[in-house]
């Protein structure tokens, strides 16, 4: 479950980054950078992400313990 999360969250995260204009932050001829960079970006905002959905589904799972 886990796996699949992260890799669709990070999938989505891709395709939002790709709404961007990152070369008004770029250097010129720096392409190879700026999409290790965008690829970077996405592990991270996708991972983040999915990790509080995952958190999320687990606490929501456990509160009906903690009122029983």
């Amino acid at each position: 479950m886990s796996i699949i999360s992260h890799l669709v969250f990070i999938a989505l995260a891709w395709w939002a980054l790709q709404a961007v204009n990152f070369e008004k932050f770029l250097r010129p001829n720096r392409v190879f950078q700026a999409r290790i960079l965008l690829i970077l970006l996405s592990i991270i905002v996708g991972s983040l992400v999915s990790n509080f959905f995952l958190d999320y589904l687990f606490w929501s799972q456990q509160l009906p313990q903690v009122f029983s």
